[in-house]
């Protein structure tokens, strides 16, 4: 672990500074420095992107940690090398095509009460293919086990980005379609800047020839775009379906509370960066015991950190809404929804890995289609009745299905899972903490509030974590903080 441990530490830094910068964007920039509308719209265009970007991608950058490692010629890994940078511009070509020849079809869907999207749905398609290849080059420097220069780019550069175009806005310098366009170049910059970094990671010739097992890759990578594709659409299909059903900036509220709840997932993003091309690496080689381990280890040690930020969240969430502008209102209930969603994927620990880099990603994939129209119906019901709100309860009913599914398939077909008593513990641990500062209200000011309660909640969630070694890889992290600080 001692690999997963030194890069997750440090993605979980530039992870929580990602998402510390989105936080100030998301919270502060945005709902000062625009109005409801327009910042409805760009949460939709970001949306919309990423609900496409799967599709272009075909499975790729799953594609190529799972089968780059099971290469021992130079020239085989040329050959796939050259097939992962074609398939999505092949893919990216064909969808590119249909958007020219359907536009105005397109166009009329934002006809109505939304008209306000309509002169930029053509950037949606460059978002997306800006987001693609960019996540192709990161795989690609993550089966070389140096994933850290990637997840800056992810999560550090583009909000960055951001929040310099938003001060510009702010300042008059830009006007919202200025921002549209330079958010659109910034993407696209991102994804130039990783393609040279993967590039000098490994020196490759393009060979126009197909791999001796390329069948076997374009049938994972057709299943993998279909399964990433179910995926992506459990994560944000609700936030483009509230856009049908209602005004554009219930897109933007819906996603204040989102975001505030997504940071749960800040260690899983973090750890999963070197887990998945060392759990493809674990199941080529046939390490079953090794996998076992890395499979219990990630559940316990995601469920401890993300149950911390859960347990954060939830108990200083009014005090947050107190300092977001009034126009944004608090709903409680989907950032709890949304919040046990994320925390729930984090208990999963590797289950993805294991099943995408296994011969059983089929299984998950059927499953998976399944989940999506599930949680089409489910808004289709929902978003009208309970409006945003509705939202959560479809997405949280799906994901909980979805995950439920996959720890099935994984035990029934490996043999394992990735609970153990201390699971039930950090559980515990984590109920007892938000029961426990929930209902407690100071009379400071707001950010005051946020701060005692952060600091009372995490030095005391730490001791009791140490004390009760409820996982050990964290208590001797915790053990050697405390010596370098002594």
């Amino acid at each position: 672990m001692g690999v997963v441990v030194n890069q997750t530490i440090r993605n979980s830094i530039i992870t929580c500074l990602g998402f510390g910068i989105g936080a100030i964007n998301t919270l502060f920039l945005f709902t000062n420095f625009m109005d409801k509308e327009h910042y409805g719209m760009i949460s939709y265009l970001m949306t919309a992107s990423n609900l496409i970007w799967p599709l272009m991608a075909f499975g790729v950058h799953n594609t190529l940690v799972k089968f780059f490692s099971s290469y021992s010629d130079q020239k085989q890994q040329d050959k796939f090398l050259t097939m992962m940078l074609i398939l999505p511009f092949l893919v990216a070509l064909v969808l590119g095509v249909i958007g020219v020849f359907f536009y105005t079809t397109i166009l009329d869907l934002f006809s109505d009460k939304n008209i306000i999207v309509q002169p930029y749905v053509w950037t949606i398609f460059v978002l997306a293919f800006a987001v693609s290849y960019f996540e192709v080059f990161f795989a690609w420097s993550k089966v070389k086990l140096k994933s850290v220069f990637g997840n800056i780019m992810k999560e550090l550069f583009l909000r960055l980005c951001i929040s310099i175009l938003l001060f510009l806005v702010y300042f008059k310098i830009l006007t919202i379609e200025q921002f549209v366009y330079a958010l659109m170049i910034t993407y696209v910059l991102r994804t130039g800047i990783m393609q040279v970094y993967a590039l000098k990671l490994y020196h490759f010739k393009p060979q126009f020839s197909l791999p001796s097992n390329y069948i076997s890759v374009l049938k994972y990578s057709g299943l993998i775009l279909i399964s990433g594709s179910v995926a992506t659409l459990l994560i944000d299909l609700d936030k483009t379906m509230i856009e049908r059903y209602l005004l554009i900036e219930n897109v933007a509220k819906y996603g204040i509370c989102a975001y505030i709840a997504s940071v749960i997932i800040i260690p899983s993003r973090a750890m999963h960066q070197i887990t998945y091309p060392l759990t493809a690496k674990l199941i080529n080689e046939k390490a079953k015991d090794q996998l076992r381990d890395l499979y219990k280890k990630s559940s316990l040690n995601l469920l401890v950190t993300s149950g911390l930020l859960f347990v954060l969240i939830i108990c200083n969430v009014h005090q947050l809404f107190e300092i977001i502008p009034d126009e944004y209102e608090l709903f409680i209930w989907v950032i709890v929804l949304i919040g046990s969603t994320k925390l729930f994927d984090n208990i999963l620990g590797n289950t993805n890995a294991i099943l995408y880099s296994s011969d059983y990603y089929r299984m998950v994939l059927y499953i998976g289609v399944g989940m999506a129209i599930l949680t089409v119906i489910l808004n289709m019901l929902w978003i009208p009745t309970y409006g945003v709100t509705g939202a959560a309860i479809a997405t949280c009913i799906a994901v909980f299905c979805y995950n439920f599914t996959k720890l099935w398939i994984v035990y029934t077909k490996f043999r394992m899972h990735p609970f153990s008593k201390k699971t039930v513990l950090a559980l515990v641990l984590i109920i007892a903490f938000i029961f426990g500062f929930y209902f407690w209200e100071l009379s400071f000011h707001p950010v005051i509030n946020i701060i005692i309660k952060s600091i009372l909640i995490g030095g005391g969630y730490t001791f009791i974590l140490y004390m009760s070694n409820i996982s050990s890889d964290l208590t001797i992290l915790i053990q050697n903080s405390i010596k370098k600080f002594s």
